[in-house]
């Protein structure tokens, strides 16, 4: 019996009853938004529906909150998906997912370096780009650095 995208995102719908769904547009993929309390269960879920490939993980800081960004393609349902997950901006911190998917291992470090974010259960949580003692997250609009020339549009 083949499973078809609407009735997984229908199953992850009754299961995960905080999660926030919205379809497709035609333009980008759909997107599910859930509590980083659940984000693990909802990987698991995901990966046991056909969702076999991480194809990235970033993040984007709002400055009240860090918001984190994975997008997930099934082959088997010929789909790809958007996984949303905010987290508070001071001492951001959530479970890994390399557990589940192994492309994470290095994304997770790359938004640890830039970010700032903690991935509990990280097989190795360290920097990826940037020396150890570099102090600070480029990334992070809270970032300042003594070379940083900041545009004055953007202050």
């Amino acid at each position: 019996m083949t499973t078809t995208f609407a009735a997984t995102m229908a199953s992850i719908a009754e299961k995960f009853k905080s999660a926030v769904l919205a379809d497709s547009d035609g333009v980008a993929d759909a997107c599910i938004r859930v509590e980083r309390e659940e984000l693990l269960g909802l990987a698991t879920e995901l990966a046991a529906k056909g969702f076999d490939q991480l194809e990235m993980v970033t993040a984007v800081d709002y400055r009240d909150r860090i918001g984190l960004i994975y997008r997930l393609v099934s082959a088997t349902l010929s789909a790809s998906l958007v996984v949303r997950c905010d987290l508070p901006a001071e001492q951001p911190r959530v479970v890994s997912l390399a557990g589940i998917w192994p492309a994470a291992d290095s994304q997770e470090r790359e938004v640890l370096d830039l970010f700032g974010v903690a991935f509990d259960g990280h097989p190795c949580p360290k920097r990826i780009f940037l020396p150890d003692d570099f102090c600070g997250h480029p990334l992070r609009k809270d970032f300042e650095s003594p070379t940083l020339i900041r545009r004055p549009d953007l202050i």
